[in-house]
């Protein structure tokens, strides 16, 4: 698949996606006004945590402590408490905090607006980096998560073993004026349609641009 036919693929899905449930993260960047630093927050609850999980234990935490200072008051265990089932609840606790402190000592509390500088915060990896920077300052990133390295390879516009690479593939490939919306595009439809195990291809608005890469079984 070459460029152009990815850009129809897009807008095709841009078309469908006011029908599909929206991300967490999504829902936590219209609630809070792109806030950065909740934004920040709620991209490292994700990590390895379902959206119906993430986007409840968010609002719980949030309720409690929406900056930087006002998260440092809290103690470990109320972070646990707040954001309790998430994935790795108790590391994820101790992270927030030291990202608080981090964003205080070095930024005036503000939320970096650039990939590199928010790579040097601890805990924060690349795919919450770029979900940041696009989501919460609208600059250009290439976000790639499961959903997003999964589809991307399906629709055989990259061929990756890894999401690592799969950003630096797309990074070369997709034009930027993709870039910002890719991520949540993706996720969405990967949560709603092309899922992992058996892809709603039936009900697909793309299948006829895909090769469905990997595929064995469809409903």
């Amino acid at each position: 698949m070459n460029a152009r036919t990815l850009g129809r693929v897009i807008a095709r899905l841009k078309a469908k996606a006011p029908d599909w449930n929206p991300t967490a993260l999504a829902e936590v960047a219209d609630q809070t006004e792109h806030d950065p630093f909740r934004i920040l927050i709620a991209c490292l609850l994700s990590l390895r945590t379902k959206d119906e999980t993430t986007g409840p234990a968010a609002e719980r935490l949030f309720a409690l402590a929406h900056t930087p200072e006002g998260m440092l008051r809290l103690t470990p265990r109320q972070i646990e408490r707040a954001i309790f089932p998430v994935g790795f609840y108790r590391t994820k606790a101790r992270v927030i905090l030291g990202v608080c402190r981090d964003l205080l000592a070095r930024f005036g509390g503000r939320v970096p607006d650039d990939l590199d500088t928010l790579l040097t915060l601890k805990g924060v990896g690349r795919k919450t980096a770029n979900l940041v920077v696009t989501v919460a300052f609208g600059k250009p990133g290439v976000c790639v998560d499961t959903h997003v390295h999964r589809i991307s390879n399906r629709l055989g516009f990259v061929r990756t073993k890894t999401p690592e690479q799969t950003e630096l593939a797309l990074r070369r490939k997709l034009p930027p004026r993709h870039w910002i919306d890719l991520n949540d595009l993706l996720v969405t439809f990967g949560q709603n349609v092309c899922q992992p195990i058996s892809p709603r291809c039936s009900t697909c608005p793309v299948r006829a641009l895909c090769p469905r890469v990997g595929v064995t079984r469809s409903r």
